[in-house]
């Protein structure tokens, strides 16, 4: 006999500032996704780069997340603290042939528009300090994997080249370190912005390589802003509150964002409450497959 599998989903922003709009949206439909599934939802911390992670910010995040409601189970991850199990990850990659060390700047290669794996048979610079970059012209050619609202995708991981795994300054890059910590918290289904769709080739060919299992994927429309590009930190976008008061009508919004039609007499509802019915009314099936939003 066989049994449904055990849902754990998980959020994993960069605290690189606070949370803005558009990583709440990304939030709270993770969490809608996972609640309604019976499952877990955890909270990774993506500070792997510490010049880009001011301190404290990690904080406001949390103090962000519990005024809208949106709680986490088990203990938060950071990935600070994992460095030997990414160095673990590389070095099998390492002895299966996967990686390879790269001294080449961006400014030789950025004519090809992507990395052309000219160190894959030895450092071209070996004088120079030495990332580490996946092979993509091994295993795998095309990548496969169904979208829960954007349907079938297919795409070939050469044709963006071979990403950085390790940088240059020591420090893990995001794509190793994202695989490395889904495989190890169990997580089964990932829900996350559209833009990060095209990182899904690189990461599921990680996980080939490593054996790891296939998660599900769910990529979430991005929120525009009034400039018309996606909102973000680098845009100093407007952050979130963390005062559960002033959260109530930006859940609401958050929920409209996300195609959920929720009722306007919600509108100042306590979260609680919002997210109970929104919980209970959770459905992928009203959404529609744009891949942008406009918040305004």
């Amino acid at each position: 006999m066989s049994f449904p599998k055990r849902y754990i989903g998980r959020f994993a922003p960069t605290p690189s500032g606070p949370l803005h709009l558009g990583s709440l949206v990304a939030a709270l439909g993770s969490w809608l996704d996972a609640r309604a599934a019976g499952g877990r939802w955890l909270l990774r911390i993506e500070d792997i780069d510490p010049p880009r992670c001011p301190p404290g910010t990690d904080d406001t995040i949390r103090r962000q997340l519990e005024a809208f409601g949106l709680t986490w189970d088990g203990e938060i991850l950071y990935q600070s603290e994992r460095g030997e199990a990414y160095q673990a990850a590389l070095d099998r990659l390492v002895t299966d042939g996967m990686a390879y060390p790269c001294g080449c700047s961006r400014r030789e290669w950025q004519q090809y528009g992507h990395y052309p794996g000219w160190c894959r048979q030895g450092p071209r610079h070996p004088e120079r300090a030495q990332a580490w970059r996946l092979r993509t012209d091994k295993g795998i050619q095309s990548v496969q994997w169904k979208d829960r609202l954007f349907g079938r995708q297919c795409l070939d991981p050469t044709r963006q080249g071979d990403v950085v795994i390790k940088r240059k300054d020591g420090l893990w890059a995001y794509q190793l370190a994202v695989v490395v910590d889904d495989a190890d918290q169990g997580i089964t289904d990932i829900v996350r912005g559209y833009d990060l769709l095209d990182n899904t080739p690189w990461q599921r060919q990680l996980q080939i390589a490593l054996g790891y299992p296939e998660p599900c994927y769910l990529h979430l429309p991005l929120i525009l802003g009034d400039d018309g590009h996606k909102l973000s930190k680098q845009n100093l976008a407007t952050a979130i509150p963390d005062d559960p008061e002033l959260a109530r009508p930006l859940l609401h919004q958050a929920l409209q964002l996300l195609d959920q039609q929720p009722p306007s007499t919600l509108r100042e509802a306590p979260v609680f409450t919002q997210l109970a019915h929104a919980r209970q009314h959770w459905s992928l099936a009203a959404m529609t497959t744009a891949p942008t939003r406009d918040h305004r």
